[in-house]
């Protein structure tokens, strides 16, 4: 929160929400595909507004919205090596097609060839990238508390991690997006930070940090959670959906399947509830979050 001018991370909107003890549960935003763009300039607080010439941003995101790409600039942590070409990658996180695909980007205008498929990527590859928001002109708290986890996360694994511009939920910095499976992780201690990502090499989410992926719905994000509280799988590739009804009033039953083929039915349902508080350093107050609540568990 900025009191008198001045930024104050022991009020922010991510320690508040910590005191708090803002639910994690199925708040990871809608992410299926990803455009990530290497930038080494300063970031304003709409990050695209940093492409060059002036109004490529905005053709960018119009057509990342039309292919379905959330775009995203990034950089490494630390000293930049600004001898080295600048990188762009397309990530995909949908079930049965993860994949990061990385090319060199001559020019910001060259995205626009990505985009329209002109340009080809280099080769497939599954080996994790790990996005830290430290986005900080977007919040003050994803710089405060990003950039210790991303110094963290890049002392153990500095090609797999980078510092990254907004990726929603602020309050919930430190946040941390793995690739190509789209897990978001939210209030990740730096303490914790390089255990995430051994964890994800295992193959397995650490449950009590994960915000759910991008990938699905939050409905199905509920589910998963659920799920996984209840005993069942931690790996990553488990628990995917096979179906998601809508009942009325807000419900769900999500089908998961288990690994030995059965069915885990998981019914859900979402709740606004009005907290008096900010949601970011700058927003208001009142506000509203969607809460998840199971109402039952049954195998078939």
């Amino acid at each position: 929160m900025v009191i008198d001018g001045r930024y104050r991370a022991d009020t922010g909107c991510a320690a508040m929400a910590d005191r708090r003890g803002d639910s994690l549960v199925a708040t990871a935003p809608p992410a299926e595909r990803w455009l990530l763009i290497e930038s080494r300039v300063a970031w304003p607080r709409d990050a695209l507004a940093a492409l060059r010439p002036e109004g490529l941003g905005a053709e960018v995101a119009r057509l990342c919205r039309q292919r379905g790409y959330r775009p995203a600039l990034i950089r490494r942590y630390g000293r930049l090596d600004r001898s080295a070409p600048r990188r762009y990658a397309l990530a995909d996180c949908r079930p049965g097609r993860e994949s990061v695909r990385w090319g060199e980007l001559p020019s910001d205008e060259h995205l626009l060839h990505v985009l329209r498929g002109d340009a080809e990527p280099g080769p497939v590859s599954r080996e994790p990238v790990y996005l830290v928001c430290t986005h900080g002109r977007h919040d003050a708290c994803c710089a405060v508390r990003g950039r210790p986890v991303a110094a963290a996360l890049a002392g153990a694994y500095p090609e797999r991690t980078w510092e990254c511009s907004h990726v929603g939920g602020d309050r919930f910095a430190a946040n941390v997006v793995v690739l190509p499976q789209g897990l978001f992780y939210g209030h990740v201690p730096v303490a914790r930070a390089v255990e995430l990502a051994k964890h994800h090499d295992e193959g397995r989410v650490v449950p009590d940090l994960l915000r759910g992926s991008g990938a699905f719905v939050p409905p199905v994000q509920a589910a998963q959670h659920f799920a996984r509280a209840a005993g069942h799988s931690l790996l990553v590739d488990e628990l995917r959906p096979r179906a998601v009804r809508g009942l009325a009033g807000h419900h769900w039953q999500v089908d998961l399947a288990l690994p030995d083929a059965d069915l885990l039915t998981v019914e859900v349902s979402a709740h606004l509830d009005s907290v008096d508080a900010k949601l970011t350093c700058a927003g208001t107050a009142p506000a509203t979050v969607r809460r998840f609540q199971l109402h039952s568990i049954t195998s078939s």
